[in-house]
């Protein structure tokens, strides 16, 4: 480990990669580059402190380098232990950046690099899953005050969030850049289906043709999870609490059914949900030898790994990110990424492109919080449609498409209710 005044990572050797990724995730990422280009010129961020928990990867750290060519100071941490990309981190690190994190974080250590993250005080905090609000609400609420507001990237994180809300526990406004058109139709629907497939195959190397892929979950990113699959030519079974979801995926040519039910069939197993044991013990009991399971969701809750472990007599480690679980009945079961976001942690997450979408949206909204310091409601904000807009004409101009506009005639008529049949 490589320690600093103001870093630890794995290996500030890694760092020359590192810069080569990044570069590599800017040549595709051509619409936040844009906005860098303004913020150099504007510094919106100038005296702004702002204080980052997500997945330390080459898309991030060109989020990085945008906030601080606005003028930030930035220190950022990990939001999982497994997400970081290493050589990105050494990258970072060298070029002066607060950074704390490795892959494969101990449990002391992520709570230890958050903190760090806390103690330098932002003004703004950007999260991915909700880690660094709840230790600040919960251990550091002091610091609230100087809080301008914050910014959550993920489904998961806007889920707790809201809870937060409702209990009146949340004490500063917390933007919900995941609510964004322009993140979750794309980022959690296109990214997550292709990356989370990404990692299982790195993992496992197995072909999905005729294999029964189980995805529990049908929301943005469970339906991009479940196309690619059948993509693939595997057989995909849905399973959903949402019975609106639920029609969806039986109009879209899925069979759905309860978990119980999917267990003794499915070759493979996808977790979507953000929530806690959606495949349990009673599940695991009837699953087929050799079954694969995998979670794309944020927290390593989804597949009850600790229930799994008291079933065993044994584990191994066969192949990176891939462990056997021999049961006390003889089946084997493999767990991808250790029940982690399997996409992050087997693979590199999402593509650069998609991620240069969600990444306008969480630079806009620090610009956004910061431009309407001690106007917004202590609660989760959604973002202005036109801000939404903004960063699609962004992406489309740096895809080299064109739309059409609306004539005056057209608009007048859009906003007219007296001409009729």
């Amino acid at each position: 480990m490589d320690v600093g005044n103001n870093f630890e990572v794995k290996d500030l050797k890694l760092a020359d990669q590192g810069r080569k990724n990044i570069e590599w995730a800017e040549s595709q990422m051509g619409a936040l580059l844009k906005i860098k280009e303004r913020f150099f010129r504007e510094k919106p961020f100038t005296g702004v402190k702002i204080g980052i928990a997500l997945h330390p990867t080459k898309e991030t750290a060109v989020l990085v380098r945008t906030l601080i060519a606005g003028g930030a100071d930035v220190a950022i941490c990990a939001c999982n232990p497994l997400s970081t990309q290493d050589d990105v981190a050494a990258a970072l690190a060298e070029e002066g950046v607060k950074i704390w994190a490795y892959k494969g974080e101990t449990k002391e250590d992520y709570y230890r690099y958050l903190t760090n993250v806390i103690n330098f005080q932002p003004h703004y905090t950007l999260d991915d899953g909700c880690d660094l609000i709840s230790e600040i609400h919960s251990k550091h609420a002091h610091l609230i005050p100087n809080i301008i507001a914050g910014a959550e990237e993920t489904t998961t994180g806007v889920i707790r969030l809201k809870a937060m809300e409702r209990d009146g526990a949340l004490k500063y406004p917390t933007i919900a850049v995941n609510n964004l058109k322009t993140k979750h139709l794309f980022d959690n629907y296109l990214g997550t289906g292709q990356s989370t497939l990404d990692g299982i195959l790195r993992a496992t190397s197995i072909l999905l043709a005729g294999k029964t892929v189980v995805v529990s979950g049908f929301g943005p990113c469970g339906q991009g999870v479940a196309l690619r699959a059948k993509g693939e030519g595997a057989n995909v079974i849905v399973c959903e609490v949402d019975p609106i979801r639920a029609l969806q995926a039986v109009h879209e040519s899925y069979r759905v059914m309860p978990i119980a039910e999917a267990a003794k069939s499915g070759d493979l197993f996808v977790t979507v949900t953000g929530d806690k044991n959606v495949i349990d013990a009673q599940h695991m009991a009837v699953m087929k030898n050799g079954a694969i399971l995998a979670n794309s969701g944020h927290f390593d809750v989804e597949i009850n790994i600790k229930e799994l472990e008291k079933m065993s007599k044994s584990k191994e480690r066969i192949r990176p990110f891939l462990d056997k679980y021999t049961l006390q009945d003889g089946r084997n079961l493999y767990i991808v990424g250790e029940g982690r976001l399997c996409n992050l942690v087997a693979a590199e997450g999402h593509p650069s492109v998609v991620m240069a979408q969600s990444f306008c949206g969480q630079a806009l909204a620090a610009e956004y919080a910061i431009k309407n310091k001690g106007k917004l409601q202590t609660k989760v904000i959604m973002l202005p449609q036109e801000i939404d807009n903004k960063i699609a004409e962004l992406q489309l101009e740096t895809l080299g498409v064109k739309i059409d506009t609306l004539t005056e005639e057209q608009r007048k008529y859009l906003e007219s209710w007296n001409e009729g049949t």
